[in-house]
């Protein structure tokens, strides 16, 4: 199980029984107070339950691919390039296309969220923190969440 929250329309917050990892889009830093200091970039990361794969895109922006539990969570914020590279069950976005492309079960709206379900046809929801027990515990339609 774990726990997603947003307190910006730049960050994501993933939260488990291990460990608090909190990816921010607009600097590409992923901080989950590691020893090391903040991870930039891209590249492959295991910290806690949580296997990362940061991918590169062409103007030099980094989205992420999070493994948890069977469960992938694609970290792109507004980010329209390398979208072929994310696989996601849950997409923290506010680009339409890039949903449209991936399809995700779950979408976690960053950004202008109006336009985002006017466009998709979708309702919203709005939550303090989304809390995933597994995949098959994913809605079977589509979902908009907001978190605040």
């Amino acid at each position: 199980m774990f726990e997603i929250e947003s307190k910006n329309p730049d960050e994501i917050i993933i939260s488990t029984k291990k460990t608090t990892i909190k990816f921010n889009i607009a600097d590409a830093v992923i901080d989950a107070g590691l020893a090391v200091g903040k991870i930039t970039g891209p590249g492959e990361f295991e910290i806690g339950d949580a296997a990362i794969r940061g991918v590169a895109t062409e103007s030099g922006k980094t989205i992420y691919d999070v493994e948890i539990g069977g469960v992938h969570i694609g970290i792109i914020g507004g980010i329209e390039e390398g979208l072929d590279d994310i696989v996601a069950d849950i997409l923290c976005t506010s680009s339409v296309r890039a949903i449209r492309e991936i399809e995700p079960k779950l979408i976690v709206a960053m950004g202008n969220v109006d336009g985002m379900v006017a466009d998709l046809k979708l309702s919203a929801r709005t939550e303090k923190k989304l809390k995933v027990k597994n995949l098959d515990s994913l809605p079977a339609a589509k979902e908009v969440v907001i978190l605040n």
